[in-house]
């Protein structure tokens, strides 16, 4: 798939999910297979680009081309000044939030509550193709509630407005992360268009993305919740796509070496302690991932949750998948 100037290697994308997609788990899922992993959401109000968080979410050292970043807000002049001011911050691709559900991003109508005004989507998507010199995307959902889906004319306004790739979420804004993903809207796009169209929503495997390419026709897949523990999906899935079979799951020495490799990329991005904090949640979700194959799981996390040392968070994950790699062996 071609985004402006920069060919993917292959059609697999991992999703910008706040609070995850930082540069360790970005560096992370390039290395697992992802042909392009897209940033945590920076905002448009610019009193907080200098913050803590906006800084690190700025910071490309070591990513691989093509760097993505998506911002979000409400204000077209805003939006064209945050897309810029990414883009002199080491930003390849601008990506525009019009996908997240979240309450705190919708009650200040951004996200996907912008999906209700199309005018401004077209007012926003045209300020931001305008202000920079790089390729623009967008993330959308299929509309704000079920009986209100309007991506396909969303869609149509995003290609007008030189939008030159659309990953579309298969729920509605209302939806949230519940139900099941319904894929024939994304078809329905992908119909209608003729810029790239990326399919996001329940692909948790590597059998259901060769089946959500197939249904929707889309260009490329888009993994966000699926990687969350659970990284080499895109190796997995990469594999299937090119040889019609699942590869070998991989072992727990091999599990425990790459959530080693993450934690110690978090204490190097974050420092040791907001490092070691923000690894229990990707910890947990190594764990929750992987519970038929481990044991004594709720003990370790309760455990290791207590962790302010990045040492010893390290040698209890270490010791923990060793005892769980020779109950497996015995």
């Amino acid at each position: 798939m071609q985004i402006g100037p920069y060919k993917l290697d292959n059609p697999l994308i991992l999703a910008p999910m706040a609070g995850i997609t930082d540069r360790p788990f970005r560096i992370l899922c390039r290395e697992m297979g992802a042909a392009m992993a897209v940033s945590e959401m920076v905002t448009s109000n610019k009193q907080l680009w200098h913050s803590r968080k906006t800084q690190l979410r700025l910071d490309h050292s070591g990513e691989s081309t093509p760097r993505s970043v998506q911002i979000a807000g409400t204000d077209p002049v805003q939006m064209a000044e945050a897309a810029q001011f990414n883009v002199d911050n080491g930003a390849q691709i601008i990506d525009i939030n019009m996908g997240c559900p979240a309450k705190k991003v919708c009650s200040v109508m951004a996200g996907s509550a912008l999906l209700k005004d199309e005018a401004l989507v077209a007012t926003i998507l045209t300020n931001v193709v305008s202000a920079v010199d790089v390729p623009v995307t967008l993330k959308i959902r299929t509309g704000w509630d079920p009986k209100n889906r309007n991506a396909t004319q969303i869609a149509k306004i995003a290609e007008d407005s030189g939008i030159q790739a659309l990953a579309v979420h298969g729920r509605t804004r209302a939806c949230a992360f519940k139900g099941k993903a319904e894929h024939e809207t994304i078809r329905a796009v992908k119909s209608r268009v003729n810029i790239p169209v990326i399919a996001n929503g329940d692909i948790s495997s590597a059998e259901k993305a060769a089946h959500i390419l197939k249904l929707t026709g889309a260009d490329a897949i888009m993994i966000g919740r699926a990687a969350q523990g659970r990284p080499w999906i895109f190796r997995e899935i990469l594999h299937y796509l090119q040889h019609g079979k699942n590869m070998a799951a991989p072992d727990t020495e091999e599990i425990n070496n790459i959530l080693l490799k993450h934690l110690k990329n978090l204490y190097d991005f974050y420092g040791e302690l907001a490092g070691v904090r923000i690894a229990r949640k990707h910890i947990g979700w190594y764990c929750k991932q992987h519970a038929a194959q481990l044991n004594n799981i709720d003990s370790f996390r309760q455990r290791i949750n207590q962790v302010e040392s990045a040492n010893i968070q390290l040698e209890q994950v270490a010791e923990f998948f060793s005892e769980t790699g020779k109950l497996l062996a015995a």
